[in-house]
């Protein structure tokens, strides 16, 4: 036996990979209704073990709390199945006579799923429900502090999965789960894409499997609160959703920003809907205890009830508080509380007009959250839309929980727990990931028309003819012809223009601008050397001056890039005041880049 727990999460990774990919080749013959009914019965068991299963994550965790751990579980377990019930996924998804084209979906094999501890059981069965509805196995890499109740609800899904049929081992869990072993997971052979949820450390892992990978960048939610918007309505759907699992989702509102003429009821709605209005040295002791000396969250206040918080900051909440609100005065890396916080802490903005505020939410984004959530409470349309437009993030909610809201419990969108945050977080995308994400598509497209039927342009119709007539286009005369058939250039109809009147050229310099006969400036120097020569000119045309040698550059010292930057070695470098130096290959996180603000950190270099 192993002694070694790197060594044995290893084997144990590189064992079930092999056994799903083996269980993929079975279930590739399997058919849609096949496909649907073990996923229907993965659904009601992970239903029947919502509540057992919130328990047993909040004990393990410490993370959050049982009731809303339970609508998480049923996020996935209920409305999300509901969504993905009557998708096609298996065999041929579309045909369209017309063009000839058959649609085919192509599974991608094996499913890498790093979980994360803020929402360990509910993630488990979203990412087992997507993978084996879209075809595939999946092996699930727990977060170490989340083994327990991760394992378990992955058991749930499996045994429910191999009644119904599916063939064993198409749904695993490591049980010894440690960094050594995810990354050998992510960068197995066997494992088709990676599916990943956490830190930065996972989420550096990832970008360098040298597999595909669908994750998520961090979230950081501004709250545009407008003047037409109800503000008792808003007030308490934002307190709402700053409470939801004591703000241990990725898209919990951070920052509400509002118009400092409603500030006194502003207070006065939040303290109504169960909120402690922090004094400024309370805000002070919660900046010193939510934040480490390099400025990154301290995990032990990560999803913590208010009242916890507030006694490890060193003051004291009623019982019946929901969430604490601390008034900061600007946001950015030099007011701190306006970044992500993981915890029922709110941080309030007040400012003077709608555009200002929208530049709050916007900086609110940059400061660690581009691409993923923001939210307008708001009736005047034309606000939502020029908000929406100007807001960087992809979800762009309106007047809603942000949590509900983003993940698809309250709107519109796609049920999901991996939201997706697009290129301006260096994401593949900016969709709520579902299903769809995790095949291709094979596309069979058969002979409909021929090369003549396909070209409508006057130049397609000359090249046909061309090609009918059997003209080799790279022959003199066929160059020849095609110059003729092009219009005179500016400087062919100049030339013309002062031949007419008697005007001849000069000699050609051989160099300098006018060296090309036919360009502008040579018709240009012809013409004033013609004018001089008649008298009509008082001077010459003078010739350019040549450009004098530079002096040779003294050479640049050596400056070895780094090959990726993260979030924490921005905020190091901040703390210290030193400089990161990177190169085009250099990977750098969104979170990380975001956190230069002023530009002054990450230095490019020619390497």
């Amino acid at each position: 036996m192993l002694e070694d727990k790197d060594l044995r999460s290893i084997q144990e990774v590189r064992s079930k990979v092999q056994s799903a990919h083996e269980a993929f080749q079975s279930f590739q013959g399997f058919s849609q209704e096949q496909v649907d009914h073990i996923v229907a019965n993965m659904a009601a068991a992970a239903r029947a073990h919502s509540e057992s299963l919130a328990r047993m994550a909040v004990e393990e965790t410490g993370y959050g709390n049982v009731k809303d751990k339970i609508a998480k579980n049923l996020l996935n377990a209920d409305l999300l199945y509901q969504k993905i019930a009557p998708l096609k996924t298996i065999g041929v998804l579309s045909e369209d006579a017309d063009l000839g084209v058959t649609e085919i979906a192509v599974p991608v094999g094996v499913v890498a799923a790093v979980l994360p501890t803020t929402n360990p059981t509910s993630t488990a069965f979203f990412k087992s429900l997507i993978s084996v509805k879209a075809g595939n196995a999946v092996v699930h890499s727990p977060h170490p502090r989340a083994v327990r109740c991760t394992c378990e609800a992955v058991r749930v899904v499996t045994e429910a999965a191999e009644a119904a049929g599916a063939p064993k081992g198409l749904i695993q869990c490591v049980n010894e789960a440690t960094i050594a072993g995810t990354s050998e997971l992510m960068k197995h052979r066997r494992t088709g894409i990676v599916l990943s949820t956490g830190g930065a450390g996972i989420v550096r892992a990832a970008y360098s499997s040298g597999k595909p990978a669908l994750g998520v960048g961090a979230g950081n939610v501004p709250v545009l609160i407008d003047d037409s918007a109800d503000l008792e309505a808003a007030i308490a759907s934002v307190v709402e959703g700053k409470s939801f699992d004591f703000g241990t989702v990725c898209s919990s509102e951070q920052t509400i920003v509002v118009n400092r003429r409603h500030s006194e009821r502003v207070w006065s709605l939040l303290k109504e809907n169960g909120a402690h209005n922090c004094s400024e040295e309370q805000g002070r002791m919660l900046l010193a205890r939510l934040f480490t000396d390099n400025l990154r969250i301290r995990p032990d206040c990560v999803g913590q009830a208010p009242q916890r918080i507030a006694s490890m900051a060193g003051f004291e909440v009623p019982a019946d508080v929901r969430i604490l609100a601390v008034e900061i005065q600007g946001v950015g890396r030099d007011h701190l509380l306006s970044a992500e916080k993981l915890s029922p802490v709110l941080s309030v903005y007040f400012v003077d007009g709608f555009d200002e505020a929208v530049e709050a939410c916007v900086g609110v984004l940059n400061f660690g959250g581009r691409g993923h959530t923001c939210v307008i409470y708001s009736q005047d349309e034309g606000h939502v839309m020029e908000y929406g437009r100007r807001a960087p993030a992809f979800r762009v909610l309106v007047n809603t929980p942000a949590p509900q809201g983003s993940t698809g419990m309250t709107t519109g969108i796609f049920p999901s727990m991996t939201l997706g945050c697009g290129a301006v977080a260096g994401n593949s995308t900016g969709d709520n990931i579902g299903p769809m994400h995790l095949l291709h598509v094979k596309r069979i497209a058969r002979h409909v028309r021929s090369a003549d039927e396909a070209f409508v342009s006057d130049e397609g119709k000359r090249y046909l003819q061309a090609v009918a007539s059997g003209s080799d286009f790279s022959s003199p005369a066929a160059a020849s012809a095609s110059h003729e058939s092009q219009p005179p250039s500016v400087a062919e109809r100049v030339d013309r223009y002062l031949a007419q009147r008697g005007v001849t050229g000069q000699p050609a310099p051989t160099t300098g601008p006018a060296a090309n006969p036919r360009s502008v400036a040579a018709v240009v120097d012809r013409w004033l050397a013609q004018r001089w020569q008649s008298g009509q000119a008082s001077s010459p045309p003078t010739p350019p001056s040549p450009t004098p040698a530079e002096e040779p550059a003294p050479p640049a010292p050596v400056i070895r890039p780094v090959g990726f930057v993260c979030e924490g070695d921005v905020r190091k470098a901040i703390h210290s005041g030193a400089k990161i130096y990177i190169a085009k290959h250099t990977i750098v996180t969104p979170a990380a880049r975001d956190l230069d603000t002023r530009g002054d950190i990450l230095v490019q270099t020619e390497a």
